[in-house]
């Protein structure tokens, strides 16, 4: 454990206890790495970017970079901001805000060369495979998991425990619970192994099949077919409160 000879830890960043730096990793002034958090070789992490404790970032990933924009300035507002316990795998990039904060939580794991962009919120217990593209301001909620190559389009919302399937583009919102794969992405199926592994309860998910039933398989026009569904299930009052948001006007910056 130590900040390796060859590392460069630039004069004014903030290190945790038992940080671990490796040879050729870099670390900016701005930077604040919490404890017990490991930077392998030649790993990257600049900007105004906290990154909290017992986080692992592999060779080549780059975390805090600015941000890709065209237009408009970067505002000193800029920042990352990652919680504690994610896995960043090489060639990995994640992105500091443009106007605000780029948001990260805990328990994540990143594939080799996923893609965070700026002003993205990435919840907890997220999963993203190889070359999965996150662009500027989606939202991605708890427990969601991507396959390869997948993307997400800017200001779009995949919701808690939903499974992108590789190679799948999402362009609209991503209903919470469900499978969505093609392109453009359609919800398929009720993601029940995600559920599972989630431990969500069983009357739970008899509850939400009976709803997938009613509002993707029935053929019924969406906003009569939620009217049919019965709340009073705490997945099943989520699952109708985002579809009732998804076609919801939305501000833009």
């Amino acid at each position: 454990m130590g900040i390796h000879a060859t590392a460069i830890v630039e004069p004014g960043a903030t290190l945790g206890r038992d940080v671990d730096i490796g040879p050729y990793a870099v670390v900016g002034a701005e930077v604040t790495l919490g404890d017990e958090t490991r930077l392998l070789a030649h790993a990257m992490v600049v900007g105004k970017t906290v990154v909290g404790r017992s986080n692992v970032i592999h060779s080549f990933a780059v975390v805090g970079g600015e941000p890709q924009v065209k237009r408009g300035r970067v505002s000193a507002a800029s920042a990352l901001l990652m919680g504690d316990r994610n896995v960043v795998r090489e060639h990995a990039t994640l992105h500091r805000g443009t106007e605000g904060v780029t948001r990260v939580g805990s328990d994540n794991l990143f594939m080799v060369g996923a893609h965070v962009a700026h002003d993205v919120t990435v919840g907890a217990h997220v999963t993203l495979a190889n070359g999965v593209q996150l662009a500027g301001h989606a939202v991605v909620e708890d427990h969601a998991t991507f396959g390869g190559l997948s993307g997400v389009a800017q200001f779009v919302r995949v919701g808690e425990s939903a499974f992108v399937a590789a190679g799948a583009m999402c362009e609209r919102d991503v209903p919470p619970f469900v499978i969505v794969q093609g392109d453009r992405a359609r919800v398929r199926a009720l993601n029940l192994v995600g559920l599972r592994r989630r431990e969500v309860p069983e009357a739970s998910l008899e509850s939400l099949t009976r709803a997938f039933r009613v509002l993707f398989a029935s053929g019924v026009p969406l906003a009569r077919a939620m009217r049919e569904v019965p709340p009073g299930d705490a997945y099943v009052d989520r699952l109708l409160a985002a579809l009732g948001e998804r076609d919801a006007p939305r501000p833009r910056p």
